[in-house]
């Protein structure tokens, strides 16, 4: 489902307008976004919840030319499956 499906179908069932509906999933993704940046999580229970992972940095090897490289540290979304769906999809 891409945004503009879920935008249409929140306008559809809940009888709003696009430009309601818009600004509604916009500021869903806004806050999740915001919570993730300032390092807290989002929970949805029965769907799952969204870290953010922190990982070291580490020595690469580029396999073409076997030149080591240091990478550095970054930040990861991590995203967990909530019991509920995990259940509904071994299910199918």
């Amino acid at each position: 489902m891409t945004r503009s499906e879920l935008i249409e179908k929140l306008s559809i069932e809940k009888k709003i307008g696009n430009t309601v509906a818009e600004k509604i999933i916009t500021e869903i993704f806004k806050s999740m976004t915001d919570n993730l940046v300032s390092g807290k999580g989002v929970e949805i229970r029965g769907f799952g919840s969204l870290t953010v992972r922190e990982y070291d940095g580490y020595i690469a090897r580029n396999p073409r030319t076997g030149v080591q490289i240091k990478t550095k540290p970054k930040k990861a979304p991590f995203f967990k499956v909530g019991k509920e769906l995990k259940e509904r999809l071994l299910q199918t």
